[in-house]
């Protein structure tokens, strides 16, 4: 019997892997043969069937179970029409190809499931499928099978109906469950990255990514019109030295090592492109672990708005009557230091300090004034007039300056110098701008902890927990201390949710998170959500007595909840837990193996009658067992 189940699993293997490769392939197929997906996830589909039929597993003399209705109903429901067009009569055709005295009730039963499978597709083509969409369909693929072994001509004479309709119904739903759970997250992730290149690719900035050696790892559709490609394609590993003279792609290629050296940000730095000037910011990417991988970069075309401060320094009337009109604040200095004219944005900008900024003031007395009002945030105190001197003489550089106002206001000041040695000065309010930051600063940091929570326990996620695991997996390897590992799974938790409802299922996966973050107290203590009704507890530097404890202490308070289980045979919810720990050498090669040999003790203590501590070690089999209630 436990060969018949191997080859069960070997054939749902089979089927989830024919289609986790669909998965990876049906990206590059929406890119490149837009019409030609739905056809080639047809031929997939039945192909796998027929795949499955070839692995057929024979139950008892004569009578074969197969996984081939999975992928046909999931051909329907995900494929539509032409899909299932196209699976459906590979599958008839076979099955009839191979005969045997069951074939007119398989071919029915292989249009019947892909009938359902179709009825799917025609109820949620009008929305984004959903996994409970694939859990009606599996419901409807497994009482579809089990009805059709008890109604079908052939089938029906057979009296295996218990003993071969339930598994084939079963191993099917399993099948199409898990199958179609790879499917919808497939097009969750095509969705989502289709959203990012979308927003990439039509910015109105010129955006692009390079490698650590500065070539083009992807650019937005400007800087493809830019450069006069077809494709972004085409700008794919070149370099400035392929798109520029030689003498300002040297210039271009040192500033960008330098930034991803010293991982320092560029901010608007003026680059000047043919007949283009651009303001570019460029700041370094890292992976996972901290290292500068490449950068990322934004320019922004101010050909025109250089024209325009070029015409205005020529002609001072026609600035005056554009200043006049202007949102932002606008100034002139001469060489020396002079305002030479400002607009009433300028001034009302500045509210402590607009009297001082008239025509014919010195930088240094507008700046005193700034310190004696202490219109600035961030000027010392005891040493006011040596930042004003300071100030003063930075007037003549090229800079972009953020200040902010003693009223929580921001402005920013931008200097530019001219070519007969006059300072330009542009200030503009961007207090909406930095509120702004901070609002997506601290829905960044939201974001952040959404996603390494578990939606219904509020307890860490499994990703997260991965996360942890490898980090402290290295660190007690580094230092030679040990890790422990808790697994803990909810005892008979299926039918309590088959008895009580979903719902209570909930409440009680809750209480058992509790529990858990009870029985840790340790900042470095990580209790985790695995999957389903299992949990797992990271213990860092913690000995398997210690573990022990914890677990223990678990058990403890779960009894004292004393959650009401009719069909458990203590009467009430109760956890079977798996313990393992290493340090050392195994930390550092073979990790996993942590969790491997906690499953195993976690499976030792389910066959041993469940509601049980079971600590197992690495290297010596079981080491203790402790027994609960």
């Amino acid at each position: 019997m436990n060969s018949i189940w191997e080859q069960f699993v070997g054939n749902l293997a089979f089927v989830s892997l024919a289609f986790s490769i669909w998965a990876h392939l049906s990206i590059w197929f929406q890119r490149l043969f837009v019409r030609c997906e739905r056809v080639v996830f047809g031929i997939i589909a039945g192909g796998t069937s027929i795949g499955s039929v070839l692995l057929a597993v024979e139950f008892n003399p004569g009578i074969y179970i197969d996984l081939r209705f999975a992928p046909l109903a999931l051909a329907g429901m995900f494929g539509g029409p032409l899909a299932v067009g196209i699976a459906a009569p590979l599958a008839v055709v076979f099955r009839i190809v191979i005969g045997g005295a069951a074939v007119v009730d398989g071919v029915l039963a292989i249009m019947a499931v892909s009938a359902i499978g179709l009825a799917a597709y025609f109820l949620v083509r009008k929305r984004t499928p959903r996994f409970l969409d694939v859990f009606f369909l599996t419901v409807a693929v497994g009482s579809a099978l089990f009805i059709l072994m008890a109604v079908l001509p052939t089938l029906s004479k057979v009296d295996t109906l218990s003993a071969v309709g339930l598994p084939m119904a079963v191993m099917n739903c399993a099948a199409t469950i898990i199958c179609g759970f790879i499917l919808l997250r497939t097009r969750q992730l095509h969705r989502e990255r289709r959203m990012l290149e979308t927003a990439f690719s039509q910015s109105p900035d010129y955006l692009y990514v390079k490698d650590r050696d500065s070539r083009f790892i992807t650019v937005n559709d400007n800087m493809v019109r830019l450069f006069r490609f077809n494709s972004a394609d085409e700008m794919f590993g070149l370099s400035d030295f392929n798109l520029m003279t030689p003498p300002l792609a040297d210039e271009l290629y040192h500033h960008e090592q330098e930034v991803m050296r010293t991982g320092t940000p560029l901010i608007d730095s003026f680059e000047h492109i043919g007949d283009r000037f651009m303001l570019a910011s460029k700041v370094p990417l890292r992976d996972n672990e901290g290292r500068v991988i490449g950068l990322a970069g934004v320019t922004r075309d101010i050909t025109e708005r250089t024209a325009l401060e070029r015409e205005l320094r020529k002609n001072r009337n026609l600035l005056s009557h554009a200043m006049a009109g202007m949102s932002d604040g606008f100034a002139m200095f001469d060489g020396d230091g002079f305002l030479l004219f400002c607009n009433e944005q300028y001034r009302d900008a500045f509210p402590l300090s607009g009297d001082a900024r008239v025509v014919g003031a010195h930088i240094s007395d507008i700046v005193r004034r700034v310190v004696e009002t202490r219109e600035r945030v961030g000027i010392p105190l005891e040493a006011g007039k040596e930042w004003a001197r300071e100030a003063a003489a930075t007037l003549h550089r090229n800079k972009n300056e953020e200040v902010q106002l003693y009223n929580g206001d921001w402005r920013s000041i931008r200097t530019r110098l001219g070519e007969d040695g006059t300072a330009i000065v542009v200030v503009s309010d961007i207090s909406g701008m930095k509120q702004a930051e901070v609002a997506l600063r601290a829905s960044a940091e939201q974001l952040k902890t959404l996603s390494e929570t578990d939606g219904l326990t509020g307890i860490v996620n499994r990703r997260a927990f991965d996360e942890a695991f490898v980090r402290e997996a290295a660190r007690c390897a580094r230092n030679n201390t040990p890790l422990s590992l808790l697994l803990v799974d909810i005892d008979r938790f299926k039918a309590y949710n088959d008895t009580y409802g979903h719902p209570a299922g909930d409440q009680c996966l809750r209480i058992v998170s509790r529990c858990l973050l009870k029985s840790v107290r340790r900042p470095a203590d990580i209790a985790a959500r695995y999957g389903g009704e299992e949990f797992v507890v990271l213990l860092p530097e913690t000995r398997p007595e210690g573990a022990i404890v914890v677990a223990e202490q678990f058990a403890l308070h779960l009894n004292e909840e004393n959650i009401v289980h009719s069909r458990s045979e203590f009467g009430r919810v109760t956890a079977s837990i798996g313990i393992s720990s290493a340090r050392g050498r195994m930390l550092l090669t073979e990790p996993s193996r942590l969790l491997s040999v906690a499953d195993a003790a976690l499976y030792d203590a389910k066959t041993q009658g469940r509601n049980r501590i079971l600590f197992r070690s690495l290297a010596n089999g079981i080491a203790a067992t402790k027994e609960v209630g």
